[in-house]
């Protein structure tokens, strides 16, 4: 499988090597891309062995990686950020004699803001890259991923297309948003949405136990349940709700159980809870 233009050519650079760049290059090289054409910064010996396992090319320096690319993508802790753009914009410095266009950057690191990206990967000159925010979601590691993207005015077309065909190796939607405040619902809404189906699994199985049924029992049909209700949503073409309302019969098992819901207020702790997760990304992108 040869990759789109403009991915085929393009040099590749990820500082950090952790999961989710794990899971970008297992999905980029799936889909055909040349090894060559990605290098590795990551201090960590576990890590960089794996990487280096795949194929790619490896090393410890960020500075390595930042003057060799086209495009860096930072995969780090937010609180390590900083210091990955600084190592960036030190390494651009001393090419600052060149023509050479800065790569562009994507970041993945939760929270951390486009000026932020910015003003610290500015050199000395006053080169400024092009940043591109994203917030995908741990589905991501087995190719099912889901990533909000964001990006200023200043990104190009190609630039655009670029991000797009990088993630749609390991994301199936892929939705740029209009305003950086809308990642933080993203975050709320797919990077931490998982979990709560995750836990929603989790107690349908203690429910299901505290019935008499036995757990392996339970955690199979459960599990199974949440992953055939996953592909209806994907792969139909009605809307959830209607969805819902199909596998509803009047005051049948399933009415009963969503009158409980409502009686609850499901609805509300929904809500609720996608706000919390929101404004926590909100805190941690002002820290």
């Amino acid at each position: 499988m040869t990759p789109p233009a403009p991915l085929s050519s393009a040099k590749l650079a990820f500082i950090g090597g952790g999961n989710m760049a794990s899971a970008i290059v297992g999905g980029l090289l799936a889909r055909g891309f040349d090894a060559a054409n990605i290098f590795v910064a990551e201090p960590w010996d576990v890590n960089r062995a794996k990487m280096a396992a795949l194929g790619v090319k490896t090393t410890t320096s960020n500075r390595e990686v930042a003057t060799w690319a086209d495009l860096v993508v930072i995969s780090v802790k937010p609180q390590v950020t900083q210091t990955a753009c600084q190592d960036m914009a030190a390494a651009w410095q001393e090419e600052e004699a060149g023509d050479k266009k800065l790569p562009l950057v994507v970041s993945i690191a939760a929270g951390i803001t486009i000026d932020s990206l910015r003003e610290w990967a500015t050199t000395s000159g006053g080169r400024v890259p092009h940043v591109a925010r994203v917030m995908p979601n741990t589905p991501a590691l087995v190719g099912e991923g889901a990533s909000g993207v964001y990006a200023g005015d200043d990104i190009t077309a190609e630039e655009r297309q670029l991000v797009t065909q990088i993630l749609a190796s390991v994301s199936k939607a892929t939705e740029w948003v209009a305003r950086e405040d809308l990642l933080d619902v993203v975050t709320g809404l797919s990077g931490s949405g998982p979990a709560y189906f995750f836990a929603m699994v989790e107690h349908l199985i203690t429910s299901a136990v505290s019935l008499g049924m036995p757990v392996d029992q339970a955690s199979r049909l459960a599990k199974q349940t949440c992953l055939g209700a996953g592909k209806m949503l994907v792969d139909s073409s009605e809307e959830p709700g209607q969805l819902r309302k199909n596998v509803t019969s009047p005051n049948g098992t399933t009415h009963a159980a969503l009158v409980s819901f409502e009686t609850s207020g499901f609805e509300a702790i929904v809500n609720k809870a996608v706000s919390a997760a929101v404004q926590r990304s909100v805190e941690l992108g002002k820290k």
